[in-house]
């Protein structure tokens, strides 16, 4: 199966998964609600957030379906099979709630990403990477995420949340940080490193000079592979050899 990843278009809103749809907890801060939690129409607020953002700033998502075949319908009409998010930090209510901010000056923020079941962690570091070459292409140094932590399970208990933590982790409709969150452990493996440690929920950091090098990594490595099977295929499966 042949996967295609895209910029998101708010004309391909309605592609993105359910949960995604809904999702606003970085996008509304609980504050604004008066305390509330409900919100009329999760979906609404979420489109309009992405359509002020891709206005303001540009594109802050790419989307992951499959490629259609001859004679299918086309590739915007494609089940998604991944997505992810980011933005400038200042259009991110929920990121001044952290205790491990501010996010940097040069930085985007990744907020958000999932896969659909069935789907790989390789899929998820593609991902990642088409967002480096996105913003690498527009002059963005940095790229940062507050991840989530494997202890961060504790405050799933309301008593045991600080007082201090309660902004960060306020619940927002069928939101909550334990599944809009990205996990920190990914985050690591994905090449980013902790810029402000914190028990629960890290800041941490990609340098998109950083980033590319790591994609170039892999690349070079996919071709040793490639040239390695080359030289081990056995004579008469390559080209022909002349004596």
């Amino acid at each position: 199966m042949s996967v295609r990843i895209m910029p998101l278009r708010l004309e391909a809103f309605e592609q993105l998964p359910k949960h995604a749809r809904r999702c606003v907890f970085w996008e509304v801060d609980p504050a604004t609600l008066g305390g509330g939690e409900y919100l009329p129409d999760p979906e609404f607020e979420k489109e309009a957030w992405l359509s002020m953002v891709m206005l303001e700033w540009g594109s802050c998502g790419q989307i992951a379906t499959t490629v259609a075949t001859e004679g299918a319908e086309s590739d915007d009409e494609q089940p998604c099979l991944g997505y992810v998010l980011y933005a400038p930090p200042r259009a991110v209510p929920r990121a001044h709630r952290f205790p491990t901010g501010p996010v940097s000056a040069d930085a985007v923020l990744l907020t958000s990403m999932g896969i659909e079941p069935g789907q790989t962690e390789g899929l998820m570091q593609s991902l990642i990477s088409q967002v480096v070459n996105e913003l690498v292409r527009r002059g963005v140094r940095a790229l940062e995420a507050f991840g989530r932590t494997e202890d961060a399970t504790d405050l799933l208990d309301p008593d045991a949340v600080d007082p201090d933590l309660r902004p960060a982790v306020e619940v927002l409709g069928d939101c909550s940080f334990e599944q809009c969150m990205i996990g920190a452990d990914f985050l690591l493996d994905a090449g980013f490193t902790v810029v402000a440690p914190h028990r629960y929920f890290p800041r941490l950091r990609l340098e998109l000079d950083k980033g590319l090098g790591w994609k170039a990594e892999v690349e070079a490595a996919l071709e040793r592979l490639l040239q390695r099977a080359q030289l081990e295929q056995p004579v008469g499966a390559g080209a022909e050899i002349r004596g």
